[in-house]
C-alpha cells in the first residue's frame, strides 16, 4: 500500500502526492543561472500545469556540488540561491525544491523550500537524511546510480527513524559501465512497494555522466520514450530538467528537455496514465 504525502502551506495550497492524486510535476533548470531565467521557466511551467491539471513544484539547484570539473558552473550558492528561490516562491506562487549537500544546510533550506532533495550520490549519507527528516519538510530521496531499488529501504528507514513519514523516492537511472546509465523499469514498482510515492526523473536518466570529457553528456531524444514507459509501469510524479535553450544551458544541457516540448510530452504521459488508471493501484 502506497501512502499519500502532502505538501502543506505551499503558495498553491495543500498538494497531495500519491495514489488517487493528480500527477506531481517537478521541473526547472538544472541549476539557478539567474533570477530572470528561473522566473521565466516557473511562469511557463505553472501555466502548463494549470492547463493540464497536474501539481507543479519548481526545481533548481542553488549549488551543484557534484559537477565533473572544478571549473564547471555550480550556481549562486546557498545564501543567494535560497534568496532567489524564496522570492520566486512568493512572487510566482509556486512551491520549490532544491538539493542539500550537508546536514548544516537542512535547517537553512527548510526555511524556504517545500521539499528538501537528497542528491543521488548522497542517498546513503545518514547524517544528511536525518537532518532533512528533522526539519519536518517532505524529503525527496534520489536513488543513487550505484544503489539497488530494494536497498532504498535503508534510506527510507533512516528518515522514518528520525521521525518523518513525508518521503518521496526518485529513480534516475543506474550505472551501466562507464559514462552511461540504464533504467530498469522494475525499480519503480520495487521502490513503490516500500510504501511511498515514486517519482521518475526522465532527464537525468538519459545523462551520460562525464561523457563529454569535462562535463556530462546526454541523450535527450530518449526522454519522451522513457517518460511514457515509466508512466505505464506506475509512478506518482515526473521530474524534468527544462530550459528554453538546452544547448546554451550552464549545466546538464544535453539531458535537459526544451521548454517548448514540455506540454506536448505531458499530454502524452497523461494519456498513458489515463489508460492504466485503476491497474497500478488496483
Amino acid at each position: 500500500m502506497v501512502a499519500t504525502v502532502q505538501l502543506t502551506s505551499t503558495p498553491a495550497g495543500t498538494i497531495t502526492i500519491g495514489p488517487g492524486a493528480p500527477l506531481l510535476l517537478i521541473a526547472g533548470p538544472c541549476v539557478l543561472e539567474s533570477a530572470d531565467l528561473a522566473r521565466e521557466i516557473a511562469l511557463e511551467m505553472r501555466a502548463i500545469a494549470a492547463r493540464l491539471g497536474v501539481s507543479y513544484v519548481f526545481k533548481a539547484s542553488f549549488d551543484k556540488a557534484n559537477r565533473t570539473s572544478l571549473s564547471s558552473f555550480r550556481g549562486p550558492g546557498p545564501e543567494k540561491g535560497l534568496r532567489i528561490l524564496g522570492r520566486l516562491r512568493e512572487e510566482v506562487g509556486v512551491p520549490v525544491v532544491s538539493d542539500i549537500h550537508e546536514p548544516a544546510q537542512a535547517e537553512l533550506a527548510a526555511d524556504v523550500l517545500d521539499i528538501l532533495q537528497i542528491p543521488a550520490f548522497l542517498c546513503r549519507q545518514t547524517d544528511l537524511l536525518v537532518a532533512a527528516a528533522r526539519t519536518g519538510k517532505v524529503v525527496n530521496i534520489k536513488k543513487g546510480q550505484f544503489v539497488s531499488p530494494w536497498d532504498m529501504a535503508h534510506a527510507v528507514d533512516k528518515v522514518r527513524g528520525a521521525g518523518s513519514e513525508r518521503i518521496l523516492l526518485t529513480e534516475r537511472g543506474a550505472s551501466f559501465g562507464y559514462n552511461n546509465l540504464v533504467v530498469d523499469m522494475r525499480s519503480l514498482p520495487v521502490m513503490r512497494s516500500l510504501g511511498f510515492p515514486v517519482v521518475y526523473d526522465a532527464t537525468h536518466s538519459v545523462q551520460l555522466p562525464g561523457g563529454a570529457g569535462s562535463s556530462s553528456g546526454g541523450q535527450r531524444e530518449f526522454i519522451p520514450a522513457l517518460a511514457r514507459a515509466a508512466m505505464a509501469v506506475g509512478i506518482d510524479g515526473l521530474f524534468f530538467e527544462v530550459h528554453p535553450d538546452p544547448d546554451k544551458a550552464l549545466c546538464d544541457g544535453p539531458n535537459s528537455l526544451p521548454l517548448a516540448e514540455v506540454e506536448g510530452l505531458l499530454k502524452q504521459v497523461l494519456a498513458v496514465r489515463q489508460a492504466v488508471a485503476g491497474v497500478i493501484d488496483g
